[in-house]
């Protein structure tokens, strides 16, 4: 065990002790806080056992004259905090990155800690995780960081590292979800985050109203569902790709029996350079629309195997669209 360098005695600044007593369930008085501080850094919890995840500068802000980012991690979830803290230092600097590994040195001590000053970083990213709910010190750090919030002295941006369910004191906060989403995505958003960018990550740019569905098929026959899932579509007119080579291999109908314009297109050529050939098919009346979908019974009339290459949707005179497939 080390032992506290020889700087005096201990100055613990009124507010920060009455903030820090308030919060912490169980510490009666100085001589806790002090003795709990010790042990952070001197005690069974030491830098060996568990670097932790630097706690003084969120409490006192030693490191306010370059530091913006705190990670706010324990021991065990460093495999995954340590690439974010990498990364993290490449784009802003070592400096601005409170990472306990290189921010904490061996003689550093926590008199020296607290009288550098009490400013706080701008951003506490806090690793939330079993692991990290059970540590103490964690505990404490990520308080303090709400409180220091409450002030606006600093933000607190939860990260879920795995399925572990956020405390209810942060339940407020929108989390940025490493479990889930990755951990390139997750170092994005924090990127974007501390230049003051939208973290907003597009999830659906491909949006298809319409997607097909193969509901049956034998070795002549396929069944098809075009669906609409969301919107009305007033032109049900639709495009059967093929590679048959002569119209007489295929044939389509509607499946609930009604009217239609049919026809023949050889030689399409598609954007992603294929040339194809389709049957034109359009209902006489009624749309595609969310809970009436368009039924397709598609077959080679002459006894062998359909050839079926997709669908596609007419959406203006002179364009149509690829129908994706149902997911």
């Amino acid at each position: 065990m080390r032992g506290l360098p020889e700087q005096g005695e201990a100055v613990i600044p009124e507010a920060w002790q009455a903030g820090i007593l308030a919060m912490v369930p169980g510490l009666r008085g100085r001589g806790d806080l002090l003795a709990l501080l010790i042990q952070r850094d001197t005690g069974e919890r030491c830098l060996s056992e568990n670097p932790g995840s630097g706690f003084w500068p969120v409490m006192w802000g030693g490191y306010s004259d370059g530091m913006v980012i705190f990670l706010s991690h324990t021991h065990a979830d460093k495999p995954v905090v340590e690439p974010v803290a990498m990364r993290l230092a490449a784009i802003f600097g070592q400096e601005a990155v409170f990472y306990d590994s290189w921010s904490i040195k061996p003689g550093d001590g926590i008199i020296q800690q607290m009288n550098r000053g009490l400013a706080a970083p701008e951003f506490v990213f806090f690793f939330v995780s079993a692991a990290s709910l059970k540590s103490k010190m964690v505990e404490l750090e990520w308080q303090n960081a709400l409180y220091q919030s409450t002030q606006g002295r600093t933000r607190i941006v939860p990260v879920r590292v795995d399925g572990t369910p956020m405390p209810p004191l942060l339940l407020q906060n929108l989390y940025l979800d490493m479990f889930a989403n990755g951990i390139e995505a997750v170092i994005q958003q924090m990127v974007n985050l501390v230049q003051g960018l939208s973290t907003f990550t597009p999830q659906h740019v491909g949006f298809s109203n319409l997607t097909f569905q193969v509901t049956s098929r034998s070795v002549s026959q396929l069944e098809i569902c075009v669906a609409a899932s969301h919107l009305l579509e007033p032109d049900p007119a639709v495009l059967v790709l093929t590679q048959a080579a002569d119209e007489e291999e295929l044939a389509v109908t509607i499946g609930t029996g009604e009217p239609c314009r049919m026809g023949w297109n050889p030689g399409l050529a598609l954007t992603d350079g294929r040339t194809v050939n389709a049957r034109f098919v359009a209902p006489l009346g009624g749309a595609i629309s969310p809970g009436k979908p368009l039924r397709l019974k598609v077959s080679n009339p002459k006894g062998g195997a359909v050839s079926f290459l997709g669908v596609m949707h007419r959406i203006s005179e002179h364009e149509w669209a690829t129908i994706p497939p149902k997911p």
